[in-house]
C-alpha cells in the first residue's frame, strides 16, 4: 500500500490501455486483445484495493506506516481511480462503437468474476496467514512453559 505500488499498477493499467487502444485503432479484435485487457482489469483491481486499504487502514498499518504515508498512498490511489475511469469511459466506448453495448456488459461481468476470485485468494491468504501465526504462538508458548517447567523440576531438585 506504498506509493510505489499504486505507481506501479498505474504503469501496468496505463501501458495495457494504450496496447488495447492501439488495437482497436488498427481493427484488432477483441480476443486477440484479452490478455491486454485482463492486465488492465487486473491493475484496475489492484488500484481499487489500494485505495480500500488506504481510506480504512487498520492500526497496525498506521502504526507501521505512519499518517504521512498513508495520506500519500491515499491521495495517489484517488488520483489513479479518476485516471482509470476516465481510460474505463473510453474503453467502454471502443468496445460498445465495436461490437455493442452487450460486449461491454459481458466484459463487466468477466472483470467482477475475476474481481471475486482474486478477494477469495487475498481472503484465503490472510486466513493461512493469521493461522500460521496463531499455531506459531501456540507452539512457542507450549515450548518455553515446557522449558520453564523442566528448569523448574531441576530447581526444586537441587533444592532437596
Amino acid at each position: 500500500m506504498d506509493p510505489a505500488t499504486i505507481s506501479i499498477a498505474i504503469g501496468v493499467a496505463g501501458k495495457a490501455f494504450d496496447l488495447i487502444k492501439k488495437g482497436f485503432e488498427v481493427g484488432r479484435d477483441i480476443e486477440s486483445m484479452s490478455g491486454d485487457l485482463q492486465r488492465w482489469m487486473g491493475a484496475s483491481a489492484e488500484i481499487q484495493a489500494i485505495e480500500n486499504a488506504a481510506s480504512n487502514p487498520s492500526m497496525i498499518t498506521r502504526l507501521l506506516k505512519g499518517s504521512s504515508n498513508l495520506e500519500a498512498a491515499a491521495t495517489q490511489a484517488v488520483l489513479a481511480k479518476k485516471r482509470l475511469e476516465a481510460q474505463r469511459y473510453e474503453l467502454k466506448m471502443f468496445v460498445s462503437m465495436k461490437y455493442g453495448p452487450s460486449t461491454w456488459d459481458e466484459i463487466l461481468r468477466t472483470e467482477g468474476r475475476m474481481r471475486r476470485q482474486r478477494q477469495a485468494a487475498i481472503k484465503a491468504q490472510q486466513e493461512m496467514v493469521r493461522n500460521v501465526i496463531i499455531v506459531a504462538t501456540l507452539f512457542s508458548t507450549v515450548g518455553i512453559g515446557a522449558g520453564l517447567l523442566y528448569y523448574f523440576a531441576i530447581y526444586l531438585r537441587s533444592m532437596q
